[in-house]
């Protein structure tokens, strides 16, 4: 199983020989054809580093990024990584420890890096951690102020069968991409969303897609597209607003028993106080949809049930709170909200996960066990913490201070693909004693440690795994010996607190089949709590066959269905119990305004040194920066980079022609891209997928021959009330490369 979907291989015991994808999977990613190709690419870590200047010089030794490796035994690197673990927790304390792991590493409930660095540093005595994610974080911070927590939002969706059944007309705010809904996290066993779409086509919902991309909704759909100007959605729904109000097409008996604020949210949008109406006419020149569009489309939301989504691409950029808690007022306003197929949504189609039925079990972890340090980061402000020690920030209406970090341990991840600017992310991480890094793979981030140990990966290992409203537990036997010299994580871990006293608390002596065997219990056992008939194998048996079918939860939008029907009995997590179009606590923050509005970003069409808007969404051809290596991945390639689309008539404007290898530059750096030329892409806007590895000239970090959009995008915070990722959007100019 991988994030991307589950696949049967043929071994030969070293490596992968044949893989095909699960035969009961209805639309499989070619995703897992990354993973065969990978296993023993050049890129693979084949024993333990360690970087040559800390290695002779000690912690702090600088250098760090552009020095060589010195290749050292397990037993050595084992017991200078722990005398650096004992000398940093002695003499810094707990809180100079970040544990900057994040969760993507590989598909599995046991052998999950993220998880087993937490456990492994609470046993030293804590760490300093992240909150949030990169991928909706914005929305993680925003919507408990607003309805609910966003697990319960998203999770709790509307299934797509309830959508085929009873909506008339589905919007997309940034459309409903498929290749996202390919993923996600812990695994997907049945890829539905393009059966699904079609299912809710022929049963006649309409879709309309609202994105500068006319893909960014899957074929079935055959989506009516509103190419808009990136950055600009939450103009458009103000002005959806504007026309239900005008045209008198809202529920104001359910604003009335359902919401809070609607009163001076309303007056906002008539424009009264600051005298400017937030009508078709005004939207039009922000997001460049016609007035008479945007009034169409609003009549046609009040007149069908309708359904608005709002994909997480589109609150990953500055002020991205806006249009999500836009999409919740205007479901409010139409009084769909708990309603068969009506209501709102967030990200359906940018996880595989949104709008499928939940299982009636939670899956069992690892247990991390008690951090004692109370300092956090949002994680997008790894950057802001390692330059600025001591500083204060602001972070969802509370003032935080940043700790001195003297060592980063980083466990399956690549801060050196999620985050933006990545030339100032490398000067940041020159400011830490020590780096650690556990990766099967040469990635950036490896490159810019002190200590690098190699780690399996998921072919390598036994584990099971399920991800987000999955109904089966797929078994994972591992299918080859490791590549080179690589451990399991867990194996690491287990020898370091063996060397520093702690391996009991860490192991709880157990070693990997115990674990599993212990979680597959958790799991039946909380099978049978619910229902003491459903069929459960034992370990055994659930080993041979591979699968535990899990059993499902009963109905659909519960939380918005009860809240509904009886907002008095059933209210809704928020301080007032209720929807909060204005919220005193985001008010009180003095972060952002307390109703949503509209606010410019501050990178914007207008600057003729940079005038094309550049979108940096989420590849098509891998996970992230996962196995950029593999086979598939580098299929997609152009000229041997990552490949940037472009309208025709932008190309022409700067004769470009297909294939050619052009330099993309912004405000912060440089980047070689393969051009293709689209007519799916709207006029003025270029789009370059994340994920390409960071590859910089050694002379100019902020130039890089690979691709990596996030050379180009600016380390700036959604807003001081979330301190999210703001890199979806970036203006550039793109010209013929000159090498």
């Amino acid at each position: 199983m991988t994030h991307w979907g589950g696949f049967e291989a043929l071994s030969d015991g070293q490596r992968l020989t044949d893989v095909r994808p699960l035969v009961d999977d209805p639309d499989p990613s070619p995703l897992i054809h990354n993973v065969a190709s990978a296993q023993h690419a050049p890129e693979r870590i084949d024993q333990p580093y360690v970087r040559a200047g800390w290695y002779r010089d000690g912690p702090g030794a600088p250098g760090r990024g552009s020095q060589e490796f010195v290749p050292v035994s397990w037993d050595t690197a084992i017991d200078l990584l722990a005398g650096e673990l004992k000398r940093v927790y002695t003499d810094h304390g707990a809180a100079s420890v970040y544990g900057g792991s994040y969760g993507w590493a590989s598909a599995g409930r046991f052998h999950h890096s993220q998880s087993q660095l937490h456990r492994f540093l609470n046993c030293l005595g804590g760490f300093t951690y992240g909150v949030t994610n990169y991928s909706y974080g914005t929305s993680e911070v925003l919507l408990p102020h607003i309805v609910a927590d966003s697990d319960e939002v998203m999770r709790g969706a509307t299934s797509w069968q309830n959508i085929a059944e009873h909506t008339e007309l589905l919007v997309a705010f940034g459309g409903l991409p498929g290749k996202n809904a390919a993923v996600t996290s812990g695994g997907i066993r049945r890829h539905s969303i393009g059966p699904s779409i079609a299912d809710a086509h022929r049963r006649g919902t309409r879709f309309v897609s609202v994105s500068p991309l006319r893909d960014d909704t899957p074929p079935e759909a055959q989506a009516r597209w509103l190419p808009i100007r990136p950055g600009s959605d939450a103009a458009l729904m103000l002005a959806i607003a504007y026309v239900l109000i005008d045209e008198d097409l809202l529920d104001r008996e359910f604003l009335a028993t359902h919401t809070r604020g609607f009163e001076e949210f309303e007056a906002y949008v008539l424009g009264r106080g600051e005298g400017i109406a937030k009508d078709p006419a005004w939207a039009q020149d922000i997001t460049e949809v016609p007035a008479a569009d945007i009034s169409g489309l609003a009549r046609d939301m009040a007149r069908h049930r309708t359904m608005l989504t709002v994909s997480w691409s589109i609150q990953r950029n500055q002020h991205g709170e806006q249009p999500v808690w836009l999409a919740i007022v205007l479901a409010a306003m139409l009084g769909q909200i708990g309603m068969p197929g009506g209501g709102f949504g967030h990200g359906y189609s940018s996880s595989g996960y949104i709008g499928r039925q939940r299982p009636a079990v939670q899956l069992p972890a690892v247990p991390q066990g008690h951090n004692p340090v109370s300092q956090f980061i949002p994680v997008a402000r790894i950057s802001d913490m390692l330059l600025n020690p001591g500083a204060s920030y602001r972070f969802n209406g509370r003032t935080h201070t940043y700790p001195h970090i003297k060592l980063v341990y980083w466990c399956g991840g690549n801060p050196f693909h999620h985050h933006q600017d990545l030339a100032r992310l490398r000067a940041a991480f020159q400011c830490p004693d020590t780096v650690v890094v556990h990766d099967p793979f040469w990635t950036a981030t490896a490159r810019h440690a002190d200590i690098v140990l190699p780690a399996t990966m998921s072919v390598e290992r036994n584990d099971f795994a399920a991800g987000k409203n999955e109904h089966i537990v797929t078994a994972m036997p591992r299918l080859t010996e490791p590549a080179g010299r690589a451990r399991n994580d867990f194996d690491i871990f287990a020898d370091l607190s063996r060397t520093l006293g702690v391996e009991d608390e860490f192991t709880a002596g157990r070693e990997e089949t115990d674990w599993l065997r212990h979680l597959y219990r958790e799991l039946t056992e909380r099978v049978a709590a619910h229902d003491a008939e459903w069929p459960v194998p034992d370990f055994d048996e659930f080993w041979r066959t591979g699968r535990l079918e899990l059993p499902q939860t009963a109905g659909d939008q519960v939380l918005f269905g009860r809240f509904a029907a009886d907002p008095e009995s059933n209210p809704l997590p928020t301080a007032s119990g209720r929807i909060e179009v204005f919220s005193p606590s985001i008010a009180d923050s003095g972060a952002i305004p307390g109703h949503p509005v509209w606010i410019q970003p501050d990178e914007w069409p207008g600057n003729p040194s940079y005038p094309l808007t550049l979108l940096a969404n989420q590849p098509r051809s891998r996970l992230h920066s996962q196995l950029d290596g593999g086979a598939h991945s580098q299929a997609d390639k152009v000229a041997g980079r990552e490949a940037l689309r472009m309208n025709p008539r932008d190309a022409s404007a700067r004769g470009l022609s297909a294939g050619d290898l052009v330099l993309v530059s912004s405000p912060r750096g440089r980047c070689l891209a393969g051009l293709r030329i689209s007519d799916d892409v709207s006029p003025g806007v270029t789009q370059l997928s994340t994920g390409a590895w960071y590859n910089p000239d050694p002379d100019d970090p902020a130039f890089c021959r690979n691709g990596n959009v996030n050379v180009l995008t600016a380390d700036r915070p959604t807003s001081p009330l979330t301190q999210s990722c703001a890199g979806g959007h970036v203006m550039v100019e793109v010209a013929r490369a000159h090498l």
